[in-house]
């Protein structure tokens, strides 16, 4: 059986060269099943912002690899878009990029008793995290980060 991990290794192969010749930024992938339906997500980026005719030519570049490999049995939707203005942090790349932002954190376990954190992301250096709220500030080993994403503060 293909598992949900080597589905996202295969399409993240197919999509490398593509993204990175078209300026684009492969941000995350999913392959989920919602329902009776399963859907294969990419989030995409680049610089100054994703619109939805680089969506249009991601899609329908990825479409005809997954058309001519077909690595997928079963039915499934695509769908390619913007991660969104509280996009995921995953890559140790998108929390360099993070500093100075705003972030929401969620940790494994307790660090100081809590285990969200929302700030700004003061540094990052490929191991710990420092976030600022207000006066305080954690140190959060990257390690221990459940999920991270950037925050929209109003």
């Amino acid at each position: 059986m293909v598992t949900q991990a080597h589905i996202k290794s295969i399409v993240e192969q197919m999509l490398n060269e593509f993204m990175e010749q078209n300026g684009f930024e492969l941000v995350d992938i999913e392959y989920v099943k919602e329902g009776s339906n399963w859907f294969l997500r990419v989030y995409a980026d680049k610089e100054g912002g994703i619109d939805i005719d680089d969506c249009g030519r991601i899609s329908e570049y990825l479409s005809v690899q997954l058309d001519e490999k077909d690595p997928i049995s079963e039915a499934y939707f695509l769908e390619v878009s913007s991660p969104g203005a509280e996009r995921p942090l995953k890559k140790p790349q998108d929390f360099e990029k993070a500093t100075g932002s705003n972030v929401f954190i969620t940790t494994y376990e307790p660090i100081d008793g809590a285990k969200e954190f929302e700030g700004q992301l003061v540094s990052f250096d490929g191991q710990q995290l420092v976030v600022q709220a207000g006066k305080k500030t954690s140190t959060i080993e990257l390690a221990k980060v459940a999920s991270a994403r950037l925050a929209i503060i109003f």
